[in-house]
């Protein structure tokens, strides 16, 4: 006789399988929750998987049956999906929180207005419902599209998940609920509507610049302004890692007192929003922690870069 711990840990199995079989990259998710099992990229040990550099969940997501059932033989995770390398784009519709004010749309309210905007009708597609009562709707990405994930592009209480971001899949639970399916049909390729509204937005053209507003002079004045272009000129799928070293970079004249934090912050982030794919917070988390890491490792008694 089975117990109910050994109960889940099958069930969660069969979903992680039934996942994999529709050919979508899974990763372990720690026990009810959202989060990815293992370490984040801050605790990285460079060790086992991680000895060539530090391995994210996109990229440790996998269809291989012996893998899933060597994880979920020793936990019962929760199941998530990475979606860029599964081909999917999906549309998180989201619910309102307790303090949010009474007659705010919520994500469904949204998409059905941005449906009948544009004179479609909602579409009929792969759907789940997510622990708190929201829907998440899966497309496949068209052919030859990579799509990101966004943030509030479609709509407020409306994200998208695509390279660069994950769904938890149905079959997982959390302390908020399950993930159940609403609709099993095969996820349909993504509207033409909704891919207008999603592409990236065209990136400035060779030759350009960005205008950058710094009272420092030469060398590092230069350095700002390039570092800023090359972060605009940033392709989908390059932008955050040459958001980072850019952030390294100028982070070292920070600590040489060439350049003021505040005018690298600021043209670091209005660089990376004019071709934004994730939220502003994002963004500015990574220039944060590259100029923190930068700075660090370069002030008089810190390590070299």
């Amino acid at each position: 006789m089975t117990s109910p711990s050994e109960h889940d840990q099958h069930s969660l199995l069969a979903w992680a399988l039934e996942a994999a079989r529709r050919d979508w990259h899974v990763i372990p998710l720690r026990r009810q929750d959202k989060r990815p099992a293992g370490h984040a990229q801050k605790y990285c040990p460079a060790i086992g998987r991680c000895t060539d550099g530090h391995k994210t969940p996109e990229q440790r997501a996998t269809t291989n049956r012996d893998l899933l059932v060597a994880a979920w033989t020793q936990q019962s995770y929760n199941v998530g999906i990475a979606t860029g390398p599964s081909g999917l784009l999906v549309v998180d519709l989201d619910t309102l929180k307790p303090e949010e004010p009474k007659g705010t749309p919520d994500g469904a309210t949204s998409f059905a207005a941005l449906c009948e905007r544009a004179r479609q009708q909602t579409p009929a597609t792969y759907r789940v419902r997510t622990a708190r009562g929201g829907e998440h709707l899966y497309f496949t990405q068209p052919p030859g599209v990579r799509l990101h994930s966004t943030a509030g592009r479609l709509a407020r209480k409306i994200d998208t998940r695509g390279w660069g971001g994950y769904v938890v899949a149905a079959g997982s639970t959390t302390p908020d609920g399950a993930y159940e399916v609403l609709d099993d049909r095969p996820p349909v390729v993504l509207p033409d509507w909704l891919y207008e509204a999603l592409k990236p937005r065209s990136r400035l053209a060779q030759g350009a610049t960005v205008a950058v507003t710094t009272r420092a002079g030469g060398y590092a004045a230069a350095a700002l302004r390039g570092e800023t272009t090359n972060v605009a000129r940033a392709g989908d799928g390059t932008r955050n890692a040459v958001l980072l070293r850019a952030a390294r970079a100028l982070g070292r004249l920070i600590a040489s007192g060439d350049l003021d934090r505040g005018e690298v912050e600021e043209a670091l982030s209005r660089a990376a929003s004019g071709n934004a794919t994730e939220s502003q917070r994002y963004y500015d988390d990574v220039i944060t922690r590259g100029l923190d890491w930068s700075i660090a490792h370069n002030t008089p008694g810190g390590r070299a870069a």
